[in-house]
């Protein structure tokens, strides 16, 4: 049996958890742009899938939203298996196409407006700075749970007008829902539907409370005030609710965690930083691009067609990797380094591109260079004191934990 295994094991499956663990994906991921940009995996834990690697035919997949549909298969390599008990539809926006995708997408998009960002940066920045005063210098401590949890945790309770107590039930809710690897165990899969039915029942007291009030500018109530979600069924409100907390949290969270292993990583990047502040903006994007928090996004070919020469046939799902598009040479070059001035750190595809980019990115692009912003004026430095601990899934790209020290520079 083993050897039968061995000898079905695609080398090319870029969904093995162990390479996203391991910090190993670059390399395949470099062979596959180079020689099979758009490739068939026949075998895998999620079954068969097209693997899209390359900037370019992600970018034509994500422009024919009606050809490769986000509905009819989901966002993620992980199938919904029909007649599971464990297995329950949550819709959400992201997974919808149009008509209906664009209503719901329009009713919590006003919560990211450039105004709305404005109005937020003090708030944002205040919190950043009160989290950074708590640090104790040149002592060991885990930047992902004091720093990158904490910040963003926060933002998703003001975003939710969310009991500040409670935050942390919101990062609880994000790991078990954002975890592609639970589908492969049906125990895991079970303790995941409680905990996702937990979130649900809290946020629908909150709903419950805000009905027949005035509207405020948190997400809920959006949702209340709108004809496109105000009668949303309980399974589409947290598939809504899922998908606002992980897009909010599992994102930003890591990038802010890549802000401080990335520029260890790179010390000559890290002394242009810190010689020449106004490099913050296109540093943000320039992590992001590195990082990439989210690794993939699936859609579904919903006719037969061609990409890249190769036959899609309907019903095909394929991943699109972001991770590798953001490393792609033809279009980004010394992709592995990160470069705080790098020319075009803008076109990184890390927030998606066309109808489905990402609604949020604003607030996760603010929240960042905030950060560096309140870094540089303490003249703060990470640095990294071992490897992290990475999230093993090919799903969300991130850290666990990051040991750090901090000093001045």
């Amino acid at each position: 049996m083993a050897t039968l295994a061995q000898d079905v094991t695609d080398r090319f499956d870029v969904s093995r958890p162990e390479l996203y663990r391991d910090d190993i994906w670059q390399a395949p991921f470099r062979e596959l742009r180079a020689t099979a940009p758009v490739h068939r995996v026949e075998h895998s834990d999620f079954g068969p899938y097209w693997s899209v690697s390359s900037y370019k035919p992600i970018v034509t997949v994500e422009s024919l939203p009606d050809l490769y549909s986000s509905q009819a298969g989901g966002i993620t390599l992980a199938d919904f298996i029909e007649n599971n008990p464990t297995d329950v539809r949550m819709p959400m926006f992201i997974a919808m196409d149009r008509p209906k995708h664009t209503g719901q997408r329009r009713t919590v998009a006003p919560a990211f407006t450039p105004s709305e960002m404005v109005r937020m940066s003090d708030n944002i920045r205040t919190r950043t700075a009160e989290v950074l005063d708590s640090l104790d210098w040149n002592t060991p401590f885990d930047w992902v749970d004091t720093v990158s949890v904490e910040l963003t945790t926060q933002m998703l309770a003001i975003l939710f007008d969310f009991p500040w107590e409670d935050r942390r039930k919101l990062t609880f809710w994000s790991d078990w829902a954002g975890d592609i690897e639970l589908v492969k165990n049906e125990e895991l899969r079970l303790e995941r539907l409680r905990h996702m039915y937990e979130c649900g029942g809290y946020f629908q007291n909150l709903w419950n409370a805000k009905i027949g009030k005035p509207p405020t500018p948190d997400l809920i109530s959006m949702m209340i005030h709108s004809d496109a979600m105000a009668e949303m069924d309980q399974m589409e409100f947290l598939g809504n609710l899922i998908l606002l907390i992980v897009g909010g949290n599992d994102t930003t969270r890591n990038t802010m965690s890549a802000v401080a292993y990335g520029l260890d990583l790179f010390p000559d990047q890290r002394a242009k930083l810190e010689s020449d502040p106004s490099l913050i903006a296109n540093t943000v994007q320039e992590v992001i691009r590195w990082q990439t928090p989210l690794a993939h996004m699936r859609r579904t070919a919903t006719v037969d067609s061609e990409l890249e020469g190769q036959q899609i046939k309907a019903g095909d799902k394929l991943a699109l990797w972001y991770i590798s598009a953001n490393r792609d040479e033809s279009v980004f070059e010394d992709p592995d380094r990160i470069i705080v001035d790098r020319p075009n750190a803008r076109r990184h595809l890390a927030f998606g591109h066309g109808i489905h980019r990402c609604v949020g990115a604003r607030l996760a692009e603010m929240q960042i260079a905030i950060l560096l912003e309140e870094m540089a004026k303490r003249r703060m430095r990470v640095n990294v004191l071992g490897e992290p601990e990475r999230v093993a899934a090919c799903f969300v790209h991130g850290y666990r934990k990051l040991p750090v020290e901090i000093s001045r520079y």
